[in-house]
């Protein structure tokens, strides 16, 4: 008996293998080095997951919209993402804009991300929020 279930399982292991599709859930993401992400979220693209989102999701967080194709993300009710102009640490520990990295990020969203961020005056210090609606129309709703 012990030998039939052993050679089910590997019959199952190789005939099925272990679906390479599963969904990463981003739920409360603050972001952070730009760098970082764009590294996740190549090596994320390239596994095939789908990406889930279903909470917060900032700065360079937001970064998956123009990593991973739009078919391969859905939004909850829950998603929301925070978007502001890249920075550096300048003198005295204070934020400075940083032209070149934000005009490269803002780039490389998706057209329909830009033009909202356009119409909200671009990508600043000041953090602007996509969610509800607006996000709904962009990205398909996961499935329940």
């Amino acid at each position: 008996m012990k030998c039939w279930a052993g050679l089910l399982i590997v019959i199952l292991l190789v005939f099925c293998p272990p679906a390479n599709g599963a969904a990463v859930r981003i739920t409360d993401d603050p972001g952070g080095r730009i760098g970082k992400y764009i590294y996740k979220y190549e090596r994320l693209r390239a596994s095939g997951q789908n990406v889930i989102i279903d909470g917060f999701c900032a700065s360079a967080c937001t970064i998956v919209l123009a990593t991973i194709p739009t078919d391969r993300i859905c939004v909850t009710s829950r998603a929301e993402l925070a978007f502001h102009a890249a920075w550096d640490i300048g003198p005295r520990g204070r934020p400075v804009t940083n032209f070149g990295a934000t005009r490269t990020v803002y780039l490389m969203y998706p057209s329909p991300v830009r033009r909202w961020i356009a119409q909200r005056g671009g990508l600043t210090p000041r953090t602007i929020f996509l969610r509800g609606n607006p996000l709904q129309a962009m990205y398909r709703s996961c499935p329940s």
